[in-house]
């Protein structure tokens, strides 16, 4: 079994609860989302900050090398996902939203649903387990639509 299946199949466990996978559903893109704002609000030393990139930008690439590494398919998801929270946390700064601010408000939101599908699951998170569950669990979020469309990861 390669390695994606196991860390998968091992998340899932916990996962099963119809109520549970809504929630993670919901919450797990906004947390990768916010959690990309939260870096991506941290200021870049003055030498680099004309290179017009973030920490987040920096965060990102070794990030997406990890869900390459454990699936082309993830890893082309991962960045599309990848993408469109830049464009997202680009949107909030031309709103001239405080993107950390809007961002830890929704990352204590999110996490607070978790735990509330934990509760009704009858199970711990997996990142209690294992920290990369903290990175499978959006490649989870996105087996459910590459299952549908039919393209193996």
């Amino acid at each position: 079994m390669r390695d994606i299946e196991r860390l998968l199949n091992r998340y899932g466990e916990s996962h099963q609860n119809k109520t549970n996978v809504l929630i993670h559903g919901i919450a797990v893109p906004s947390i990768y989302f916010v959690t990309l704002g939260l870096i991506w609000s941290i200021p870049m030393p003055d030498a680099l900050s004309h290179f017009n990139i973030t920490w987040a930008h920096v965060v990102a690439v070794p990030v997406l090398y990890y869900y390459f590494l454990l699936s082309g398919p993830i890893g082309a998801a991962m960045t599309l996902l990848t993408i469109a929270c830049f464009g997202g946390i680009n949107l909030l700064a031309y709103l001239d939203i405080s993107v950390w601010k809007f961002c830890l408000a929704l990352f204590v939101v999110m996490w607070v649903l978790q735990f509330v599908g934990h509760k009704i699951e009858g199970k711990k998170p997996s990142f209690f387990e294992d920290l990369r569950f903290l990175l499978v669990g959006p490649a989870w979020w996105w087996t459910h639509f590459l299952k549908r469309l039919h393209i193996s990861y």
